[in-house]
């Protein structure tokens, strides 16, 4: 068949993703072999592909590939995240374009209105992924408010309310007065801002005295309910057993005294709000103290802050400083700098609240997920995330569950008419349970209130790895015994808090097994200027667009090759560029290679039989690199030892030696092995570069329907002689040697050359005449005891290679080249004596070291040796 000149990547992928789809290679069912299961972090209901995507379904695609290859069951699990603030806040916006608002609607209502946004945008990922090549295990998809993940989502609720791990409790929480929910700590972004401190000062009961105190919040004074100092400060003994005039509302309240006033902060005095901060609100407990909120939900002044009411809370700022000013209560205004901190969701400014929620106890699940690490029982990939892991695990606190919206997983937890409450999995169970625990036969759901609130996202997928094989509500069934605990989990660690660390507690709680064996950590997408990729910077391209200029293939190298195991990524657009063009020289040595005509009767050349020796060696040892970097999770090094391998060894090396006379055919035998080479070769590419691995392979020999390269099988290693690919390596040198003579010397390749060699102990072996007799276009290899006067020459270890130009060599040059050589040869020596001469080094390095070293100043005292003599012939 005509095979095109150019590689067409849009028809090449769709062809061929087609073609993976009918014939189920995805689906993976329980069977004898070994498992190997990934589950998909599952990307926000809303979301729509980016680079961080990409990026991080690219080396999971990758790692199920050549699991497959492997011969293991491979099982990649897809699905989303229903992401509850996320998608409320996007179903709050549309309605509000529309003219409608939230509050406007039942619960039933705008949840029905949510379902319909995620039937139109749930999809939007899973396809692009497609583009990309992810070979999901797609009649898995999951969603985490499906009917199997919501059921296990409610029933671990209940078990762990019955275990006295979850609890109701008025407690300081981190709100969102946009989303008006609480979130949890992890959700909370700490930016560094230029901020004022406000000093104002509050009269003494009683006296003509004050106390001045700093504030970055002079808003919150509304609510204070003492002054606070520290009992060691001898400036303020005065003012013990003394009260306060609050300013502006000319409420009295307490002096207090506590350690945990810093007397060199501020002025040394501290006011007291414990509804709006997490620090106060613990001095109010220790001290009882009363609590009064001035902040709605939304942010606004309450009717409790007397004025200002119904003010947003940083107007309210504004207004408040002209006020404490006329007053006389303002002492002065200076620049300060600190962190506030922000809703990661809506980016605005979290306030500090005082709410009932619901919290899950974290102490005893947090034991054992700990101690795996620690242990690797789970290892983390690089190993230093190890550290981050164990300081927030370390002081893990309880986590509040509890979220005020609608759209998620309602809590079950159902209130009756004297305020108690049952929990229960379904509204009938919890009729059952309240009519036992009440004694009353004759109660009705009518008498029950379910709390309105949701759980948390988090709350559903730290389940993930079970509830995708519906692990939680049967929790023996033939898929979560076989697949759970899964491989390996693919994430950043933006998020090793909110899901890694949650899972890992999900999976000893529920199973008392881990949930994945490996945590690999990928890096932030940068631009090339070390900037996050963002909307907002416009520095972040479309990935569906960089796929269609450069073709998957190409773009999945782009990204690896600046992807450093938990490094940042700084990606450029000649990266995916560079993608493209290895693309092009594969099919480009495809297309040589089948171009060729192949003629029967010819018997194999030597040079062909030893190249192709070498390379069938050199493939086995560049496999066994690359099994041991995905042992290690280096999948950027792996994807470049078999870039290096077909771009240098395969391309340049293999087939230029085998490569026939212009318009001469080539022999059966070196064809058959060149495509049995490059099969092996595809198969090692096929993880990284799926569709044109794919569509060569099928064109390689002729396929039968159904076949695939991906369920061939990954190359295994074979016994590799090293001494043949060390001289083979010397061979390489000696051509490169012969080249540079022929272009210093403007000889064209065409013109047969004499090569006469003084051996040494390295650096030429007679085996492989006949390579380089071929590459180096050769008309006669003699052995000589003594260096060729007159001719030029180079060196390979200890061997000494001579060409006799005769009249045509330049003898000027020829000394100036020897004698920069010798220079640099003799300056190397020098630094390797000194480092021999270092007695440290000497008896601290490895034997093996050392061993290296003493090497080379033999050789370099053998070059310099061989050198001098050159340069005593040309004078």
């Amino acid at each position: 068949m005509e095979i095109p000149s150019k590689y067409n990547p849009v028809e090449i992928e769709d062809k061929w993703y087609k073609y993976w789809l009918e014939q189920n290679y995805f689906h993976s069912e329980p069977d004898d072999r070994e498992p190997y299961t990934i589950v998909i972090p599952p990307p926000n209901v809303t979301g729509v592909l980016h680079m961080g995507h990409m990026l991080n379904n690219t080396i999971q695609d990758i790692l199920v590939r050549r699991a497959r290859l492997l011969g293991k069951n491979a099982c990649w699990v897809p699905g989303t995240d229903h992401a509850s603030i996320a998608t409320e806040a996007k179903v709050v916006a549309k309605l509000k374009s529309e003219g409608v608002g939230k509050k406007d609607l039942t619960r039933d209502e705008f949840l029905k209105h949510a379902w319909d946004w995620t039937d139109k945008h749930g999809g939007i990922i899973l396809e692009q992924l497609k583009k990309l090549g992810a070979s999901c295990d797609w009649e898995r998809t999951s969603f985490t408010m499906d009917k199997i993940r919501s059921e296990s989502v409610i029933k671990v609720f209940v078990d762990l309310y019955n275990k006295g791990l979850v609890y109701r409790g008025v407690r300081m929480v981190n709100w969102d007065p946009a989303a008006k929910t609480a979130v949890s700590d992890e959700e909370v972004i700490h930016k560094e801002e230029q901020s004022k401190l406000y000093y104002v000062r509050y009269q003494i009961e009683g006296e003509d005295d004050y106390v001045t105190i700093a504030t970055t919040r002079p808003e919150t004074i509304l609510g204070d309910t003492a002054v606070c100092v520290n009992p060691n400060d001898e400036r303020f003994e005065h003012l013990k057993g003394k009260r306060v005039l609050v300013p502006l509302v000319e409420r009295s309240v307490p002096v207090i005294m506590d350690e945990y006033v810093d007397m060199e902060f501020g002025t040394g005095c501290l006011k007291i709000t414990p509804a709006h901060d997490i620090n106060d609100y613990e001095i109010g407990m220790r001290h009882n103290l009363e609590t009064i909120d001035t902040f709605n939900d939304d942010g606004t002044l309450s009717e409790k802050a007397r004025i200002l009411v119904g003010v947003d809370r940083f107007e309210a700022r504004k207004q408040i400083v002209p006020m404490l000013e006329k007053s006389g209560n303002m002492v002065k205004v200076e620049d300060y700098k600190n962190k506030v901190g922000y809703s990661e969701r809506t980016d605005v400014v979290i306030e500090p609240k005082l709410s009932a929620q619901w919290f899950l106890s974290m102490e005893k699940l947090a034991t054992p997920a700990l101690d795996a690490v620690e242990s690797d029982e789970v290892e983390f990939h690089p190993k230093k995330f190890k550290n981050l892991y164990r300081h927030w695990m370390g002081n893990v606190k309880d986590w509040c569950i509890s979220r005020q919206l609608w759209w998620g997983h309602q809590i079950p937890v159902y209130y009756l008419e004297d305020g108690s409450f049952v929990v229960a999995e379904t509204e009938e169970k919890a009729l059952a349970v309240a009519k036992e625990k009440t004694g009353n036969p004759n109660l009705t759901m009518d008498n029950l209130t379910q709390d309105e609130d949701v759980l948390d996202t988090w709350a559903s997928s730290w389940l993930w790895p079970i509830s995708v094989f519906d692990g939680v509500a049967k929790p023996d069934n033939d898929e979560i015994n076989y697949y759970y605990p899964t491989s390996d989990l693919v994430t950043g660690h933006d998020i090793i808090f909110f899901w890694v660390a949650r899972m890992i507690m999900a999976g000893y709680s529920e199973r008392d097994q881990y949930p994945f064996k490996n945590v690999y950590f990928t890096g932030m997408v940068r631009d090339k200027q070390g900037r996050k990729m963002s909307k907002s910077l416009g520095n972040s391209p479309d990935p569906i667009e960089l796929i269609e200029k450069y073709g998957a293939d190409g773009v999945r190298v782009g990204m690896l090759l600046c992807s450093p195991a938990g490094g940042d990524l700084l990606f450029d657009e000649s990266l995916p560029e560079q993608g493209r063009n290895f693309s092009a020289k594969i099919w480009n040595s495809f297309r040589l290679v089948r171009g060729w005509e192949v003629a029967d009767e010819l018997q194999q050349p030597e040079h062909s039989k030893l190249a192709i020796e070498w390379f069938n060696q050199k493939l086995s040892e560049q496999v066994a690199i690359m099994n041991d970097h995905f042992d290690k999770f280096r999948i950027s090094d792996a994807l470049m030892t078999i870039y290096t391998t077909i771009r240098d060894e395969f391309s340049s090396w293999l087939l230029e030696v085998v490569k026939p006379a212009y318009q001469q055919p080539i022999d059966r035998k070196t064809y058959e092995e060149v495509i049995d080479a490059l099969d092996k070769v595809l198969r090692v590419l096929h993880p990284f570069m799926p569709f044109i691995s794919e569509e060569i392979w099928q064109l390689l020999r002729d396929r039968h329907y159904g076949e695939s390269i991906m369920v061939s099988r990954w190359p295994e290693v074979n016994t590799i002689d090293q001494t043949l690919l060390t001289d083979f390596e010397s061979v390489k040198e000696a051509i490169a040697g012969i080249r540079n003579v022929r272009k210093n010397n403007n000889l064209p390749m065409r013109d047969t050359l004499e090569l006469k060699i003084q051996k040494g102990d390295k650096g030429y072996n007679d085996q492989f005449d006949s390579v380089l007799v071929k590459m180096g276009n050769l008309s006669s290899i003699e052995l000589v005891t003594e260096e060729v006067k007159g001719a030029a020459s180079f060196r390979v270890f200890s061997s000494s290679f001579f060409i006799d130009l005769g009249d045509l060599i330049d003898v000027e040059e020829e000394l100036k080249k020897l004698e920069e050589e010798l220079k640099y040869t003799q300056g190397f020596l020098s630094s390797v004596v000194k480092k021999l001469s270092n007695e440290r080094f000497v008896s601290g390095a490895p034997e093996a070291v050392v061993a290296k070293e003493k090497a080379k100043q033999a050789d370099a005292e053998a070059k310099i040796k061989v050198l001098e003599e050159q340069i005593s012939n040309l004078k």
